[in-house]
């Protein structure tokens, strides 16, 4: 069996076509701030590609960006500022911030209505109650994938194998939301043998950013296997998933690259423009 390939790329500029359509609907240009700390040549890779995404929708980018010396009140200084700016809909502070300074801090500082990536305590509350709210980029993307290929996701046996409040846990809560309905495990590192319970699934997430631990003998033949990975080796960039070996067994499997990873991105760009809407009364 060779797996069919889940081509988040094709997914993504789906949503990028829904997101420049509404745009014009605004009656505005919204805007997207990005702020970046320090010198990590990832993340500044990273906020290029969003920056480049949102312009290309029509999404006015705006750009902030701080030396690594820079301090914490000098960051929430800056996020206060861009909560108070009318013509920004959304903030994002590019994770991880450099050695000294609290991420947490920093995220619970932006505005929820203008929390794009999701990760507000207010809107995981709202997700965890149900409500509606900006979800988190990466999980949305996954679900997104998912609906696309048409993968039936009501009544799917789901294990989710990580257990971070990036992703893990809040894609748990997002597939057993009423309405998408699936029946969700959560595997991490004290679970111990992972193959007895990823072998149950319909579809397995694996989020745990450890290269190549999903192999063959993890998944049940014909599942769906998302790999939410991403780990620079020696040898590149490579998921969690051993994608040779897997595409073999499953029936269904995304890609490092281009799987999840653009579908975040796209995911940010709808959530800017949901924030958009309900800042100016056009939900």
């Amino acid at each position: 069996m060779t797996a069919k390939t889940l081509d988040g790329k094709t997914v993504a500029e789906a949503v990028k076509a829904v997101v420049a359509a509404a745009v014009p609907q605004l009656g505005r240009t919204p805007g997207l701030a990005t702020v970046l700390v320090g010198d990590d040549s990832a993340s500044h890779t990273y906020v290029r590609g969003k920056r480049r995404d949102a312009e290309s929708v029509g999404i006015r980018s705006i750009h902030h960006e701080l030396p690594a010396t820079t301090s914490q009140d000098e960051v929430i200084a800056l996020v206060d500022m861009l909560n108070a700016d009318d013509e920004i809909d959304g903030i994002l502070v590019q994770l991880p911030l450099p050695d000294g300074l609290h991420s947490e801090s920093v995220v619970e500082r932006i505005d929820p209505a203008k929390d794009v990536d999701g990760l507000h305590p207010v809107n995981l509350g709202r997700l965890l109650l149900g409500r509606p709210g900006l979800r988190p980029c990466t999980p949305n993307g996954v679900i997104r994938i998912l609906e696309h290929y048409r993968i039936p996701i009501a009544g799917a046996r789901v294990v989710v194998v990580g257990r971070s409040f990036l992703v893990g846990r809040p894609l748990a809560l997002m597939l057993s939301e009423k309405g998408v309905d699936a029946t969700v495990s959560i595997a991490h590192s004290r679970s111990g043998e992972l193959a007895p319970l990823t072998t149950t699934a319909d579809i397995l997430v694996a989020a745990a950013g450890v290269p190549t631990l999903i192999t063959a003998a993890h998944v049940r033949p014909g599942a769906t296997v998302v790999d939410v990975g991403v780990n620079r080796t020696e040898s590149g960039l490579v998921g969690d998933v051993d994608f040779d070996e897997v595409a073999e067994v499953a029936g269904a499997i995304t890609p490092v690259p281009g799987g999840v990873g653009p579908m975040t991105r796209a995911m940010l760009l709808s959530n800017t423009i949901d924030a958009a809407r309900a800042r100016t009364g056009r939900l």
